[in-house]
């Protein structure tokens, strides 16, 4: 096992590796901008190193100083967390030029899996259902328009490279294209240092469910059951919960055989996501392997009793996967909300500021993830996302309640969130009922606005 290790990352995934290692007896360093000294992570890790001003591209995306931070705190492993450089094969290539173990799977892998064209197309040769769309990446628009106006609107643009609701958008018509083809290619260069972009067919009113996977390096592969991520805000995903009520017994056990098959196919190794829409016939196409650990893993810990940071620390040290698939059992029900310091009122505009008062409860049950404390002043330059609220129980109706509970004593002062929202949600009939797809959040909003 690792000695040492730094977390090329900040915020409450920072926080949360931290506490894993300190579990397992290992030293960590924590990597931060200027902005972020007095931020938790760089208080919870044994060394705290300074790689820049606060924008991303000058430290959590300097790759340069955060391999000079690991090789000077003589660390011998990179957890790179999500976002940020999480899912840039580069990075990882040159972890491995450096002697560095990336806790992730290899920079081929990355580098054929990120590329959404490329993966699209190894999985449509590996018998995995996929949507129509393009099998290289888009650089022009005017490109990318002639092919979209060949298949049919409605399409999606996305990051070719990325994840997370960045560089993407749908587009209804062809005159709309071009601008909002360069709205996504603007926002992927900021948020991944990439241009390449990719077309594909979008599926209308679908329910995005994904499978959590871990593969060791012996050809070991099993998923961890389904995490249901329909409940989305411009394709970032605000409600994530497990089990998924859509999934029958023989559906969910399709999609898993699916996901450890697209697993094999890549040579995968470490954790991973497969991303899957699935339509109103129960039709179920892939659409990505996100492969890094998922904002959202917390409710698939929660269902399965698998810490799964400590999972991708065994892998990367060379250890072999000590259970099988039949040992995986998917017990009670699990649901996230994320806090994110936003103003639902004002089109959900960003919020940074200092935090005065910070209530948060806890119980049989609950799971809160977070980086933020009494005093704390949130920075303008990265994600919102302040809170992970998570509630488990026997079953969804009674997860729910709980959650709606703890979310009804939460105090966060000074700064503006989107608590209450998340809370009226918890509430909607329409989300209790289960009867939700990709679209709910948009058709919620709209109905506010119209009562």
């Amino acid at each position: 096992m690792f000695r040492k290790i730094l977390i090329a990352n900040r915020g409450e995934i920072a926080v949360r590796i931290i506490r894993a290692c300190r579990e397992m007896g290992i030293q960590t360093v924590a990597v931060y901008s200027e902005v972020d000294e007095q931020a938790l992570h760089t208080q919870l890790a044994d060394e705290s190193i300074c790689i820049g001003k606060a924008q991303a591209q000058d430290s959590y995306l300097n790759m340069e100083r955060i391999l000079s931070a690991t090789i000077a705190s003589g660390a011998e492993a990179i957890h790179p967390g999500f976002g940020f450089l999480s899912e840039n094969s580069k990075f990882a290539a040159l972890c491995e030029k450096c002697n560095i173990k990336f806790i992730g799977p290899s920079s081929d892998i990355i580098e054929k899996m990120g590329n959404k064209s490329e993966a699209r197309n190894t999985m449509i040769a590996a018998g995995i259902p996929v949507v129509e769309g393009t099998k290289e990446p888009v650089y022009d628009a005017q490109e990318g328009r002639k092919y979209a106006d060949n298949i049919g609107y409605p399409v999606m643009i996305k990051a070719a490279l990325g994840g997370g609701g960045k560089g993407m958008r749908v587009v209804y018509e062809s005159e709309e294209f071009e601008t909002l083809f360069a709205q996504a290619q603007r926002e992927t260069v900021k948020a991944f240092g990439d241009d390449a972009m990719y077309i594909e067919k979008y599926v209308e009113h679908p329910r995005h469910i994904e499978f959590q996977i871990l593969a060791d390096d012996y050809g070991n592969v099993i998923h961890l059951g389904e995490r249901d991520c329909s409940v989305q805000r411009r394709h970032q995903k605000m409600i994530e919960e497990s089990p998924s009520v859509a999934l029958d017994e023989a559906t969910r056990k399709a999609m898993g055989e699916t996901a450890i098959r697209a697993a094999k196919a890549v040579g995968y190794t470490n954790a991973g996501t497969i991303e899957f829409l699935l339509d109103k016939k129960n039709q179920f196409y892939f659409i990505e392997i996100n492969t890094r650990i998922q904002v959202e893993h917390g409710v698939t810990e929660l269902v399965t009793g698998v810490d799964l940071i400590k999972e991708q620390l065994r892998i990367a040290a060379g250890e072999e996967l000590h259970f099988k698939q039949e040992d995986i059992q998917l017990r009670g029900h699990a649901i996230q909300v994320r806090i994110n310091a936003e103003n639902p009122a004002k089109n959900f505009a960003p919020c940074p500021g200092k935090i005065t008062d910070l209530h948060i409860p806890g119980g049989n049950g609950v799971r809160v993830d977070t980086a933020v404390y009494t005093g704390y002043e949130i920075p303008p330059f990265y994600d919102s996302m302040i809170l992970k609220v998570m509630a488990y129980d026997a079953d969804r109706s009674s997860a729910i309640n709980k959650l709606r509970s703890v979310l009804g004593e939460v105090v966060i002062e000074g700064v503006t969130t989107n608590l209450d929202f998340q809370y009226d949600l918890l509430n909607d009939k329409t989300f209790r009922s289960g009867e939700i797809d990709t679209d709910f959040i948009a058709n919620y909003v709209e109905g506010r606005r119209c009562d």
